[in-house]
């Protein structure tokens, strides 16, 4: 039966009351592309943001995604889909909920070379978990929450829809029957939190009853399901040191008697160390990435390994012979704990691990207290670290504003930290889609210039969009960690300027140049002062800190091959 007139409604409002039903505040879009629903969007007190490239509209998706729960939501024409699919990297290495929709010409104006197409399938293929293409309006529903569906199945994934036409104009314009277009079908989907099996958790158990030395190992999927308390707890009953991932650094406060650190190529030798002593190790809701491990060294193969994770694909990858258990982090350690409730507990290797942290924060004292210029790192991220309010959220880049931030960079319980899983520049974007989450809130952002470089243009984003984040510019004029790798391997020091130096940039003038505020610091007495400012204002503000190139962040310890 053909439906009347009542039943029909325009595809752009039917999309627009979806996504505003699933508690979407934000869609992240570079023009042109589905503009009638971006209006109806609006018009339902959802926030349209126009950054001023693709890569940096992914990007604020995903710092949007990790900080508010929902997915991210970044959209482009079809001339700037491979831009697009370029952002997404590190949402996918980083296991984040984005979809990102893209035009697309028609299916009879396929391969006939269409001004500036390229099969989109393929260039987002390497991102996504599930890559679709709506090419009739009569689909959408259907297609829209299947993708939806895959972006939260297990652990979250990027997805991607093409929809017809250039702009999507021909699949908003049409009308659909709500008959089959049922109202809030995207807010019923959910990531769904999996108990994990009584014999795979039986099987944990006695791993762990026959070990000693025990440590807990949590990524960033743990972080993600707000687990530090069942962490904690557990830990607690074994007498586990906890270590994280660089992903996870702030899941439980880092002073934490039994915290010990950042593990891996990133992390901290005195963690590295730690966990390689330990009898078994209890990784969860984690990647056993060849980061995270420090090439698969740590843990090593002669240790017990008990592998949580809600996708069933990561047990096992890495270590075969891993014991499994698959289920939500937070679930899983729940019912671990609830195992081990009444048994004794010998918290011997967690008084010795509580020592060597005990020497190696008094190691660092010295260089977070220095007054010495250039300007050490270190002091640098102790003074972020003393500045922060209790719900601030620190946003860093990658490479060395990582391993700063996750070594010398201090958190409490209610802080929430976030790193980019690779991609350099993402984390100034990422700061501001975090900020469009949390807009109560305070933001600080830690890049190397090197990164800052990338997207220095979404200053004037901040500014349109009153988004009044702190932006630190660790500036030392160059690739720093390229650099001191380069030294450190003996290659002579003008080669590694060819290869790694910049010439010297005020990024505090470029800052005031747009309109936003902007702070030099030169010396390590002027840090306090400039986050206090910063912290306050009502716009954003950029602080470039003059460091040295040459400034070489911790070593990871390794066992001896």
């Amino acid at each position: 039966m053909r439906p009347s007139p009542a039943q029909m409604k325009p595809a752009a409002v039917w999309l627009s009351e979806q996504i505003a039903d699933a508690g979407i505040t934000h869609v992240f879009f570079v023009e042109a592309i589905l503009r009638q629903t971006l209006a109806e969007l609006s018009a339902r007190g959802v926030n349209i943001v126009l950054p001023h490239t693709e890569k940096a509209a992914a990007y604020m998706a995903d710092g949007y995604a990790r900080v508010s729960g929902h997915p991210g939501l970044c959209w482009a024409q079809s001339v700037g889909a491979a831009n697009l699919a370029a952002g997404l990297q590190d949402a996918w290495l980083a296991r984040s909920p984005l979809i990102a929709i893209t035009g697309r010409k028609l299916q009879q104006d396929q391969d006939r070379n269409a001004y500036q197409e390229i099969d989109h399938a393929k260039a987002f293929s390497a991102v996504t978990r599930h890559s679709g293409y709506v090419s009739r309006t009569a689909d959408l529903p259907r297609l829209l929450a299947n993708a939806w569906r895959s972006m939260l199945a297990g652990v979250p994934r990027p997805v991607h829809l093409d929809v017809a036409g250039l702009m999507g104009e021909f699949i908003e314009s049409a009308e659909l029957d709500e008959r089959n277009a049922p109202s809030g079908l995207l807010a019923q989907i959910a990531r769904s939190a999996q108990p994990p099996l009584a014999s795979q958790l039986e099987a944990a158990a006695c791993a762990i009853r026959s070990a000693r030395k025990i440590v807990i190992v949590c990524g960033a999927d743990a972080a993600q399901r707000q687990a530090g308390g069942a962490v904690i707890a557990l830990a607690t009953l074994l007498g586990a040191p906890i270590a994280t991932t660089t992903g996870a650094r702030a899941i439980i406060p880092t002073q934490h008697p039994l915290a010990i650190g950042t593990l891996g190529s990133y992390g901290m030798p005195v963690t590295n160390h730690i966990v390689h002593e330990a009898d078994l190790v209890l990784a969860v809701g984690t990647q056993l990435n060849d980061q995270n491990t420090h090439g698969w060294r740590i843990p090593a193969a002669h240790q017990a390994l008990v592998h949580i994770d809600a996708d069933p694909c990561e047990p096992g990858r890495n270590y075969p012979g891993a014991i499994s258990v698959i289920g939500d982090p937070k679930l899983t350690l729940e019912a671990l704990a609830g195992r081990f409730a009444h048994a004794p507990t010998d918290d011997s290797f967690a008084r010795e691990a509580v020592l060597a942290m005990a020497a190696w924060r008094k190691d660092a004292a010295v260089a977070r207290g220095s007054d010495a210029s250039p300007i050490k790192v270190e002091r640098l991220c102790a003074d972020i670290s003393s500045a922060l309010a209790d719900d601030a959220i620190v946003v860093a880049d990658t490479g060395y504003s990582t391993i700063w931030t996750s070594t010398h960079m201090e958190f409490r319980a209610s802080q929430t930290y976030l790193r980019a899983a690779g991609s350099l520049g993402w984390a100034f974007p990422a700061a501001l889609g975090a900020k469009c989450a949390a807009p109560r809130r305070p933001v600080v952002c830690f890049a190397g210039d090197g990164a800052f470089y990338y997207h220095m243009a979404e200053i004037e984003t901040a500014l349109r969009y009153k988004l009044p984040i702190t932006v630190v510019v660790n500036n030392n004029s160059g690739f720093g960690q390229d650099a001191c790798n380069m030294v450190a391997r003996g290659m002579p020091m003008a080669q590694v300027r060819q290869l790694a130096e910049f010439r010297s940039t005020d990024f505090a003038a470029i800052a005031r140049s747009f309109g936003a505020n902007g702070i030099r610091v030169t010396s390590a007495s002027e840090i306090a002062p400039a986050l206090s400012q910063s912290l306050a204002a009502d716009k954003i503000t950029v602080i470039d800190v003059a460091t040295d190139l040459l400034s070489r962040s911790p070593d990871p310890w390794a066992p001896a091959a």
